[in-house]
This record gives C-alpha cells, sequence and structure tokens, in this order.
C-alpha cells in the first residue's frame, strides 16, 4: 500500500519576500472586539500566577503596588538570557558610520518645506490616536491605540495590564508576566499593548518585549510593532541622550528577525517625506545608529535588494544615501532592475541646483566601485556627464575613474565565449 503523503508543516511558516510585499501592499487588519473567552483566559492566567506566590509563601512583600500575579512568571526558554545585561552595561560603545559634519546643515534643504516640525514623544502620538479615536463613528473599526475607557475590555483586563505596564516601567532583568507574554496571540494585541503605557518602559523592557513579538508575530503584525512602538522607544531616546542604550541597540538588531517588517517599519517610515513625527524627518543621528545596525547584521539577499529599488525611487531627504551606501557595501549581487533604479537615482540630480551632501557622492562612488561592470555603456555615460554637475573634489575623479576603467555589462561573458572558441579551434 502506498505511503500517504502528508503536507510539510514548515511550509506554511513562510512568507513573500520583501519585493513582493510591496508590490502587492497591505491591507490594514480591522478591529475585532476581546471575547468573553480571551478575557477569562487572562484573568485565569494572573489568578494562576497569584497562586503560585501564595504556595511558595512569597506574598505580597515585593511591591505592595503590583498585583502578586504580575510579579510571578513562569519559566520560559525564551526567557534564558533576559538578564545577560548588567546595569553596569548602560550604553554600549558601537562603531558610528562616519559622516561628514557639513551634512548636517545641507540635510535640512532636502527635507520638504513644512515636514521638520517640533519633536513629539510616544506618549505625544498615542494621546493623539485617543483624541482621534474620539471623534470616530460608532461604526469605526476600534483604534489601535484605545483608551481604556472606551476600549470595551473588561475592567479587570485594563487594571492588569496597567499594572503590568508600571512593572515594565521599571523592569531591569528576569522574566515577563505571562498576562504580557501572551500578548502575540491575542487578536487585539495592539490594544492592549498601549495598556502597558509603552512610552515609560525601560530600555530593558523594550529589547525583552521586541524579542517577543519579533519572534511570534507575523511580518505584518511585526512592521506595525516595530513602526508604532520599537522606532518611536528609539527616536525618543537617541533625541535625549544623542545615542542607544545597549539594550535598545539589541531590540534594532532583533527587529532584523523580520527583514520585511524591519525595513517597512523602521527604516522607510525614517526616509520617507511625510508630515507625521516617525517619517521624513530623520537626522544624521538617527541615520548612522541604524546604518550602524545595518551593517552588523545579515540582511537576506532578496530583502536587500527589494529595500534598494524603494530607497533608490523614494523622494530624496538625505539619509536614504546612508543606507544605500550601506546595503551596496554588502556586494551582494543585484538583479539589473536594482542596478538600473539606481542608474536613474543618480541620474536624477544631474540638474538639480542643490549642493549635494557627502553622503551622495559617497553612495555613488561605492555604486560605481560594486557594480561597475554591471553598467550599460550608455549608463556609464549619462553618469559621467552628471559628474559635470555634481562634483567633489576628492570623490568624483575615483568615481570617474572607476567608471571609465572597467568592463562594460555583457562584455566578461562575450570574452569568456571568444576564448573558449579560440581553445576549441
Amino acid at each position: 500500500m502506498p505511503k500517504a503523503t502528508t503536507q510539510r508543516k514548515g511550509s506554511s511558516l513562510k512568507h513573500d519576500p520583501l519585493a513582493v510585499q510591496l508590490r502587492s501592499g497591505e491591507l490594514d487588519d480591522a478591529g475585532t472586539a476581546l471575547d468573553a473567552k480571551v478575557t477569562q483566559k487572562v484573568l485565569a492566567m494572573a489568578r494562576e500566577q497569584q497562586d503560585e506566590l501564595a504556595a511558595l509563601g512569597l506574598g505580597d512583600a515585593e511591591d505592595p503596588e503590583l498585583p502578586a500575579g504580575l510579579r510571578a512568571t513562569a519559566d520560559d526558554e525564551g526567557d534564558e538570557d533576559d538578564g545577560a545585561f548588567s546595569d553596569e552595561d548602560a550604553y554600549e560603545e558601537y562603531e558610528e558610520l562616519e559622516i561628514d559634519e557639513t551634512d548636517d546643515a545641507l540635510l535640512d534643504s532636502y527635507v520638504p518645506a513644512g515636514h521638520l516640525e517640533p519633536g513629539r514623544s510616544l506618549a505625544d502620538l498615542i494621546m493623539e490616536k485617543i483624541e482621534r479615536a474620539g471623534e470616530q463613528p460608532a461604526s469605526a473599526p476600534t483604534p489601535v491605540a484605545a483608551p481604556p475607557e472606551d476600549s470595551g475590555f473588561n475592567p479587570k483586563v485594563v487594571d492588569v495590564y496597567s499594572k503590568v505596564g508600571q512593572l515594565l516601567s521599571r523592569y531591569k532583568s528576569g522574566p515577563l508576566p505571562k498576562a504580557f507574554k501572551i500578548l502575540p496571540t491575542l487578536p487585539m494585541w495592539p490594544q492592549l499593548i498601549m495598556l502597558t503605557n509603552p512610552e515609560t518602559w525601560t530600555p530593558h523592557a523594550t529589547y525583552a518585549a521586541t524579542r517577543i513579538f519579533a519572534s511570534n508575530l507575523d511580518p505584518k503584525q511585526s512592521q506595525k510593532y516595530y513602526k508604532e512602538i520599537l522606532l518611536e522607544k528609539v527616536r525618543e531616546e537617541i533625541g535625549e541622550t544623542g545615542k542607544l542604550s545597549v539594550h535598545t541597540y539589541m531590540a534594532l538588531k532583533k527587529a532584523m528577525y523580520k527583514p520585511a517588517a524591519f525595513f517597512k517599519g523602521l527604516l522607510f517610515p525614517l526616509c520617507e517625506a511625510s508630515p507625521s513625527r516617525s517619517s521624513g524627518t530623520c537626522t544624521l543621528r538617527e541615520a548612522a545608529i541604524l546604518g550602524s545596525v545595518l551593517t552588523k547584521v545579515s540582511v537576506p539577499v532578496l530583502h536587500s535588494g527589494a529595500a534598494l529599488l524603494k530607497l533608490a525611487e523614494m523622494e530624496y531627504t538625505g539619509p536614504n544615501s546612508l543606507f544605500i551606501r550601506v546595503l551596496l557595501d554588502k556586494k551582494y549581487a543585484l538583479p539589473y532592475k536594482v542596478v538600473d533604479a539606481l542608474v536613474f537615482h543618480f541620474l536624477r540630480f544631474k540638474r538639480d541646483q542643490r549642493q549635494m551632501p557627502v553622503l551622495w557622492h559617497q553612495a555613488f562612488l561605492v555604486f560605481a566601485q560594486r557594480y561597475k561592470a554591471d553598467l550599460t555603456p550608455e549608463q556609464k555615460d549619462a553618469l559621467l556627464e552628471v559628474l559635470r554637475f555634481q562634483t567633489h573634489h576628492q570623490i568624483t575623479p575615483e568615481i570617474r575613474r572607476e567608471l571609465q576603467h572597467s568592463v562594460t555589462r555583457g562584455e566578461d561573458e562575450l570574452s569568456a565565449n571568444m576564448t573558449m572558441e579560440v581553445e576549441i579551434q
């Protein structure tokens, strides 16, 4: 009797590359109510943890403000390195990318007028969403950051996650509460996570939360967490201290576990010209730190190519030249479609009256060094023409030398075929 064929379990977990997702677009998830069954599950979990503490005789001696059910946590294999960093590692001395000082002033000229605005914190963004939610009609879907009083949740659930937020506001190490760990499995996790007040989380809590959400959410849902929570935490910390703590930096590296969500939830919003707080106002410090993360992590080839294609087609805002340079330096074999898009990206600035920053010239040089053999003769001539209008006293001669003293697209294959014919004869 023939053996029955079974479907492989792993195939359903695979997701499309970033290029496919960019072409297909995204569908907004409609809000759904938290049913009674899930509510009971959350409350039962809190009671179970409280009973565990009572059995151990721990009582409420640790912190009278927090319910015991929130302090108790179950052992979890994923938490084995939660306490890997000590308080002495408050800040990591990570290597930042080199940026010319004059680029800081030039960067402002590439941000469209009206897109620069005073910095807002994550708390301001949450309150803004709450105010918009109050103006929506009753038939509108539940907003991501719905206020506790209008969320429709059981008051006990609201109280549980409010107390979880208090714990995360002073979290340093150790396992997280069960009520927080199960968030990725709940359909209403975006609303519930807002009850914990993410703007008050410690960097340690941000890293621990990112590990959970990056590992358990699909790319589309991970993108929502990256953009709404992680990106704002990163920008707020850089704005206040000028650098990132080791835990927040590690959270960014962990976010690359979902490459498509990383680019669409973190990198693209920084580069896109938009009036929102999260977009179009990327500073050179933010670009240098995120670029440092990109240099230290492995990026899948397909996602890297799709990201370069998207960056090349974006409206120029300055920091995208840094990200283009970093991705080109990975020396991946790019499709001709991506190479052609990068050629047109640089050709756009042929008649631009503005002085291009050093970052742009550096990205141009790296492109010429890595992919000069993938350019057609017409493309090389067009790029050399750009160098007549956009020049840098040190970098431009190097770009011109790379373009003029290199083979063109297809010449290597042609010479190889001719050599084979000679040998055969």
